[in-house]
């Protein structure tokens, strides 16, 4: 099959462009003639339509002349470079199928626009709100927010979502009200979600309920090792800032005598929250920096459990499901689609968002029990075994992208005879 798999950017930024490579690797080594369209970028893989791809836009920061800033805003509506450079991709690569990643902003829907009279198939995994949230996150500051979903695009603008700056939040409300007005998705056959909330939400956006798939992301088992032995710190995994929810996991282990925790990870609020752990729970709360996969993975393993205390409403977050493929429980909260992960008291716990008393009531029934949260270990891996292996995943895409496979088939075979 030949796929064509279409990101902003063609190098590993973030789990976006993770999943994609990822996917793309598996693809290949099965036997599939994978090809990429993006922006152009320094720190791309190297692809063979490099030439075709539109020139590298930086958007945050923003440019800094009004003339560029002009020009960027233009991009994110409709972008003729990005339209062109497509086209003549479609035109020499001719692939079967077209899945699209992360193309907001730099890329833009226009890319779609060479594909309306070509019979390819065109599927668009989420990773993010973005069809429904202008601000990708479905965040009002820092809180949970559905206002798109209630009352409008607009809502963004009015309640300043993008970093509390009117001028930024108006022109998000405007680049996602006129993609929505457009109909400027219109062309792709299939949104690919990797949790059911996250379809529950973009259908009650607007999206038709029959265009939308939920399809977890996978994660590979084979040849990781799993825990062994009982015991071991509490483990955060991930960006320090507000909405990840480390404060509130400060705040539980505080109240857990005798528990550790460890951070793995960085970002904007980390000096706040060592400054908190220090106030609270000295010399119980040490923070690691960020790792490479290998060393995050033994980490894991040497924790009794691994904690997601996010308060706004993550998708299908892969710190749970490493943690599982570790052989290693997690405790989480109940927003987006986290409890949908977690079977609690089987492989983990689920507790309300933003409640440091229930949190620190779950981790310290893991702290007091290790051979209980060693068991749980155990679901939680042959969970990840099953329900996210990697060949059930590409299963999965193939249902999707079989009706142009098939169509192919049958074309060839017909101009063969």
């Amino acid at each position: 099959m030949r796929i064509l798999h279409v990101n902003k950017y063609l190098y590993r930024r973030g789990g976006a462009e993770a999943y994609m490579l990822d996917l793309a690797g598996m693809q290949a080594a099965r036997g599939d003639d994978l090809a990429y369209f993006g922006m152009q970028h320094p720190d791309n893989d190297q692809s063979r339509y490099a030439a075709h791809f539109p020139a590298l836009v930086e958007l945050d920061p923003p440019p800094s002349s009004l003339a560029g800033r002009a020009r960027a805003v233009a991009r994110m509506f409709w972008s003729p470079s990005s339209r062109e450079g497509m086209a003549a991709v479609l035109t020499e690569f001719e692939p079967d199928v077209v899945h699209l990643h992360n193309v907001y902003h730099q890329l833009s829907p226009s890319i779609l626009a060479p594909l309306r009279t070509r019979p390819t198939r065109v599927v668009m995994t989420l990773h993010d709100y973005k069809l429904v949230c202008p601000s990708y996150q479905m965040l009002d500051h820092g809180r949970p927010c559905d206002a798109c979903l209630r009352g409008g695009f607009r809502q963004a603008a009015r309640r300043r979502c993008k970093d509390g700056s009117l001028g930024a939040s108006a022109v998000l409300a405007a680049e996602t009200w006129w993609h929505r007005v457009s109909r400027a998705y219109d062309r792709i056959d299939t949104f690919v979600s990797p949790s059911q909330f996250l379809a529950d939400t973009v259908v009650r956006g607007g999206i038709d309920a029959d265009r939308v798939e939920v399809v977890r992301h996978p994660v590979a088992t084979t040849g990781v090792a799993t825990k062994s032995t009982a015991g071991g710190d509490l483990l955060y995994a991930g960006r320090i800032s507000r909405e990840k929810g480390l404060d509130v996991l400060i705040e539980a282990v505080a109240r857990v005598l005798g528990a550790r925790l460890l951070v793995a990870g960085e970002g904007p609020t980390e000096a706040e929250a060592r400054a908190r752990a220090e106030a609270i729970a000295p010399g119980r709360v040490h923070f690691l920096g960020r790792l490479a996969k290998a060393e995050l993975y033994d980490v894991i393993r040497a924790s009794i459990a691994v904690v997601v205390p996010s308060r706004w409403h993550e998708n299908q977050p892969m710190a749970v499901l490493e943690t599982f493929a570790c052989g290693v429980p997690v405790v989480t909260t109940e927003l987006g689609g986290l409890p949908e992960l977690v079977s609690p008291g089987d492989d983990g716990h689920v507790v309300p968002a933003d409640d440091a008393d229930a949190l620190a009531a779950a981790l310290r029934r893991v702290v007091d029990e290790p051979a209980r949260a060693l068991t749980m270990g155990r679901a939680a891996r042959a969970k990840a075994e099953i329900w996210f292996a990697p060949e059930r995943h590409l299963e999965a895409l193939d249902s999707l992208y079989r009706p142009v496979a098939a169509a192919s088939a049958t074309a060839s075979a017909h101009a063969g005879s």
